[in-house]
């Protein structure tokens, strides 16, 4: 980094950089990632013994549980999650939806055909290495990309998965605050449950309130708290074992497994809906890898939350084995008396550090949900100018807060709780397990028995989990299948209307025969200005066209069909985002332009947006007057044809822009065309929209080059002066409706459930931040 320094700083500099953001982001992970994980010694034990395990109360049943949860906690938080799944990243993002994507990416997996070759070229689209076609993963593309039945059952498995990782959210945050608040019941006895119910919906309440500052400060204020709660813990723990039962170390061996179940029969395979609450947290790692690398959350797990964990589960059992009649409260009884209350705090503290993690997650999920079209619109707030992708979604984080709450009202009791907990968890992972030998084949191109193998051994250990989990549907359980099968419905419901309304787009586009055949002004009175169709069409022009001109036969001198795209990768460099194209002969003026994104991506009020499409379009000029081939004349077979225009490089810029100085002029030049009442409505807005009234106002200039081409001098100076007349954005106002042959199920999910997630959530002109001043909406009904 510093070009002054010698040979060889400058080869040990980076070597050093690397290593202190390694560690800088392994302690801002404990504060994001393993807030979850660490609090589960909380109420692991008295889930276990909970039921009628509480019968075996000796010391051979307290090995066999603590071998139970040492080889569970390896197995799959370590060996599986650690070591394999977080390899398979996209871009650094995790979760079922990244998994997905880099599915939908490496075969053709995608039930909304709006893909284009251009996305291919993506530099972020394929693994490094990646050869398309080639291998034995080749016959199962081919057998996945055939069968749209395939296609939709693998949606809803990873609906199922992003539903339960929402569920998650609802009892992760109850389940671990009234865990830590349960502990006053130690020292203060005659403290009632409903007191303790009522201190953790506060803490609830506050914790959700708090959920708008954003995670970046959560998470180095909270890091320090959950690394000193892991090392409190592990001192406990190694405290215990020392002072209890040196001996417990011999219950690490899984011959205490077999023993154990041997003992309890039925009743210990019951007992693993209370053992698997040990690894609950570890899809919470995946799924917010995204802030953080794959190395920085490997280096904390297995430096200290390995190790940490592990003493304090063998401290709590060395306590247990000989203080039998403490199982409800084991935890909060093997803390030595004198530092009790110290511990009690962090405890409390690192409980909301754990539902924060959680919740982000679902923050995350609910975004990749909403960008790959499977979850109704919502507001999205950016919470962090530095660090991108920590994100906020009201409507979630309130729906999120009175389910929590109501969850805590309702059972009061951690039991109960965690019998949800375990079924939603343990459906995340399975979830997970399904589709890494799917990553193994497709992505990684590696050997179909590695895959086998994974899915065998990690599908056996999980399933035999939920199938103990699901013997407790009716001891609270049923509390994810319901909210799960809410969740699901909603975006399984939001993903067919939007493809409906997507095909009906395709099936009924205008052809360009009949387009050509009106002439260069279309039929209609061309008038000042540029005209900004919004379209999810990535190719041909929409029936919206036609609708409006039929109704009002005028339009702008130059119009841009401008689809706002969502592609399957977690971020999409601004330099490849914009792909423009031309629609019909040069004398029509009419342009295509697609805006891509990835599902990580925030659209955020662009105030250049305008100003950098104008200046896309105007490169895009350029380029095809470069190109010989291109100059000739239209060719229909050449429609669709797109470019790649980077708007950040100064290079082959053909315009100039000059920021205008004061309001005043910018007024009068920038709307010129408009009536004196328009303007004065236009600057009565811009007074009252702050954010309108701060973007930036340029006027374009077109450079005096004898060189360049009088027919492309024509073109930019139109480009120019229909800036200069004032941009106008005409979107579709659809109402969506099923045809009368569909059949009756059809009618229901059309007509009553996407019609009112439609009417429910926030329109598509707030959603792309289009100023409503310069918006026209065409009302069309779509028979889908």
């Amino acid at each position: 980094m510093d070009a002054e320094a010698g040979p060889a700083g400058s080869e040990q500099l980076p070597w050093r950089q690397h290593y202190r953001n390694l560690l800088l982001l392994a302690y801002q992970s404990f504060g994001v990632v393993y807030g979850d994980l660490s609090t589960s010694p909380l109420y692991v034990y008295k889930s276990t013994f909970s039921g009628r395990l509480g019968q075996y109360q000796d010391e051979q049943t307290v090995f066999g549980v603590l071998s139970l949860i040492f080889w569970t906690f390896t197995l799959v938080p370590l060996l599986k999650y650690v070591i394999i799944v977080l390899s398979a990243d996209d871009n650094g993002e995790g979760g079922p939806f990244a998994l997905y994507s880099l599915l939908c990416r490496h075969a053709k997996l995608s039930l909304l055909p709006n893909q284009q070759a251009a996305d291919e070229e993506l530099s972020t689209y394929y693994r490094e290495g990646f050869t398309a076609h080639q291998g034995s993963s080749a016959w199962l593309r081919r057998f996945l990309e055939k069968h749209k039945k395939v296609k939709t059952g693998l949606l809803l498995v990873v609906l199922c998965g992003a539903s339960m990782v929402i569920g998650d959210g609802v009892l992760t945050p109850a389940i671990s605050v009234l865990s830590s608040m349960s502990g006053l019941q130690v020292r203060a006895t005659g403290l009632q449950e409903r007191s303790v119910v009522l201190l953790s919906c506060i803490v609830l309440v506050g914790l959700f309130s708090l959920q708008h500052r954003g995670t970046q400060k959560v998470a180095f204020m909270f890091a320090p708290i959950v690394i000193i709660w892991l090392f409190c813990i592990g001192g406990i723990g190694l405290y215990n074992i020392v002072h209890w039962n040196p001996q417990i170390y011999q219950a690490l061996s899984p011959y205490y497994i077999v023993k154990f179940f041997r003992t309890t029969g039925t009743d210990g395979w019951i007992a693993l809906g209370g053992i698997l609450l040990s690894m609950t947290g570890s899809e919470a790692m995946f799924a917010d890898l995204g802030h953080f690398t794959s190395a920085s959350v490997r280096l904390a797990f297995i430096t200290i939350i390995y190790p940490c964990l592990t003493l304090q589960y063998m401290g709590q059992a060395a306590f247990l084995s000989k203080n039998m009649f403490h199982m409800r409260t084991s935890f909060y009884d093997s803390i030595p008396g004198p530092v009790f209350w110290p511990v009690f705090v962090v405890a409390t503290l690192a409980a909301v550090v754990g539902s924060q993690a959680v919740i982000s997650a679902t923050f995350s999920i609910v975004k990749q949900c909403h960008a790959l079209g499977c979850f109704p619109r919502v507001k999205i707030v950016h919470t962090s100018r530095w660090i991108y992708g920590q994100i906020y979604i009201p409507e979630i984080n309130w729906i999120l807060m009175v389910l929590c709450v109501g969850v805590t009202v309702a059972f009061g009791d951690t039991t109960l709780i965690g019998n949800a907990y375990g079924i939603a968890c343990m459906t995340v992972m399975l979830v997970t397990t399904f589709l890494m030998p799917l990553i193994v084949i497709l992505v990684w191109q590696k050997n179909i028995i590695f895959s086998l193998l994974f899915l065998l051994f990690f599908g056996a250990i999980e399933a035999v989990y939920l199938s103990s989990s699901l013997m407790k549907v009716h001891q609270g359980g049923w509390v994810p299948l319901v909210l799960g099968f809410i969740f699901m419905s909603v975006m399984f419901i939001w993903h067919y209307g939007s493809r409906k309304k997507y095909l009906f787009d395709l099936q009924n586009k205008v052809s360009m025969r009949s387009i050509l055949s009106l002439g260069p002004n279309l039929g209609i009175v061309r008038v000042p200005g540029i005209g900004l169709i919004y379209t999810e069409l990535v190719t041909g022009v929409p029936a919206i066209f036609t609708h409006f001109v039929t109704n009002l036969p005028a339009f702008h001198e130059v119009l841009v069909f401008l689809c706002v795209k969502s592609v399957p990768v977690p971020y999409v460099p601004l330099d490849e985002r914009y792909l423009v194209g031309r629609i019909g002969p040069k004398a029509y003026r009419m342009y295509r332009c697609i805006v891509r994104y990835g599902y990580k991506d925030v659209q955020r009020d662009d105030e250049n947006f305008e100003n950098m499409l104008v200046m896309s379009i105007a490169k895009f000029i350029m380029m095809e007057a470069e190109d010989v081939s291109s100059s000739a004349s239209y060719d229909i077979a050449n429609e669709g044809r797109m470019a790649v225009i980077r708007p950040t490089e100064d290079a082959g810029t053909p315009l100039g822009m000059r920021d205008l100085s004061g309001l005043a002029e910018s007024i009068s030049t920038t709307r010129s065309s408009k009536s004196e009442s328009l303007r004065s409505l236009q600057s009565s807005y811009e007074q009252e929209s702050p954010s309108v009234g701060r973007r930036r106002r340029v006027r374009f200039e077109l450079p005096n080059e004898d060189t360049m081409d009088q027919q492309v001098k024509d073109e930019l100076l139109a480009l120019v002066e229909a800036k200069h007349a004032g941009v106008a954005y005409i979107m579709g106002h659809s109402y969506i409706k099923a045809r009368r042959s569909s059949s009756y199920v059809k009618k229901i999910v059309i007509d009553v459930g996407y019609s009112f997630l439609r009417k429910n959530c926030r329109g598509p002109s707030v959603s792309l931040h289009i100023p409503h001043i310069s918006l026209i909406e065409v009302g069309m009904i779509y028979y889908v």
